[in-house]
């Protein structure tokens, strides 16, 4: 795969736009791992306010102290059944795969812990092994890092064997390589995705100006090969925090045949408090979206913080407000009446 990990090889602009302090970041790969792809730099415009730039760019922000962040902030530590493999949704689970990402996203929750090599037959058995003694799985997200930078052999594979120890379970292969490095997925990967048995690909787009026309291109040959699209886009302060925005998106994704999925409140990580859009502006901006917008919108929904799992957001589920000692947080209801704290910001 091919990244750029350094100053001087990202586009001449966007290289000359560097402040001091961000050439400093991107030297100091331990604290401020950067990489990002060729065509995804191409993208981004010089100004530091740029929503692709600003996805990529190492922030000193990243360094200041929250201490509302949790390094394992979906607490998946807790529902791992195997060394891969993580049952916290019911009658789904999730596959950890391996895989590069293309890519290093400032605001992602595993942003330090990837596996960079992808599971080998080793690795494999055990969560073959589980998924045989659970018949009631419906489907399995197979996530990374980014599963589509193993190659196809490896792909096909992984999804042979997921078949047989499965037969009726969906497979949803989870990748931001379509938006990242949409030259990946060539005639052989659309044929391979295509001929999986209730295959589905969820990829990220946050941006509309990440749809630029070779990954347009990309997308409408998956959707021609009657493949399911889902898109999930994360609200990020500074990049897609307007009903406009949204809105823009949405529409070009469904114009694609593509179906926008979920719109998430960014997860608790550390280093990404900057581009924390508060909970309840959030909501405005959702409510926004939904008078403005003549089509169906994606879910707004947060991994509760902890373990709690995936619940949609709706003023109904916010039961309150209480202090702690790492500053005031908002209470919020589970399906079982449970409550679990995400910080007012």
């Amino acid at each position: 795969m091919n990244l750029i990990s350094s100053a001087d090889r990202l586009p001449p602009a966007l290289a000359a736009s560097l402040s001091a302090t961000e050439r400093e970041l991107i030297g100091a790969p331990r604290s401020f791992p950067f990489a990002v792809t060729p065509h995804f730099a191409s993208l981004a415009k010089p100004e530091r306010n740029d929503p692709i730039r600003r996805q990529f760019m190492p922030d000193e922000r990243e360094a200041l102290y929250d201490p509302s962040s949790r390094d394992d902030p979906l607490g998946e530590a807790l529902h791992r059944v195997t060394a891969h493999l993580v049952d916290q949704y019911g009658d789904r689970v999730l596959l950890f795969a391996g895989g590069r990402c293309a890519g290093h996203c400032r605001y992602c929750f595993r942003k330090n812990r990837i596996p960079a090599a992808f599971i080998n037959d080793e690795e494999l058995e055990p969560v073959l092994n589980y998924i045989r003694s659970r018949p009631g799985i419906r489907e399995i997200l197979v996530s990374g890092g980014d599963p589509l930078s193993a190659d196809d052999g490896e792909l096909s594979k992984l999804f042979e064997k997921l078949r047989q120890a499965g037969p009726g379970m969906a497979i949803r292969l989870c990748s931001r390589i379509p938006i990242t490095e949409p030259e990946r997925i060539g005639p052989g990967t659309v044929k391979l995705l295509a001929g999986i048995k209730g295959l589905r690909l969820s990829t990220h787009i946050n941006h509309p100006a990440e749809l630029a026309p070779v990954t347009r291109e990309v997308l409408s040959k998956l959707v021609n090969e009657k493949i399911p699209v889902l898109v999930q886009t994360v609200l990020l302060r500074g990049v897609n925090d307007s009903a406009e925005t949204l809105a823009e998106l949405f529409l070009k994704c469904r114009d694609l045949g593509l179906t926008p999925y979920y719109l998430f409140q960014i997860d608790l990580a550390p280093g990404t408090a900057h581009f924390r859009v508060p909970l309840k502006e959030g909501l405005s901006i959702y409510n926004s979206l939904k008078r403005i917008a003549d089509f169906p919108l994606p879910a707004y929904a947060v991994d509760l913080p902890g373990g709690g799992g995936k619940i949609r957001l709706s003023e109904d589920v916010i039961a309150g407000e209480a202090e702690r000692p790492g500053g005031r947080v908002h209470l919020l209801k589970d399906p079982g009446g449970k409550l679990w704290e995400y910080p007012v910001i």
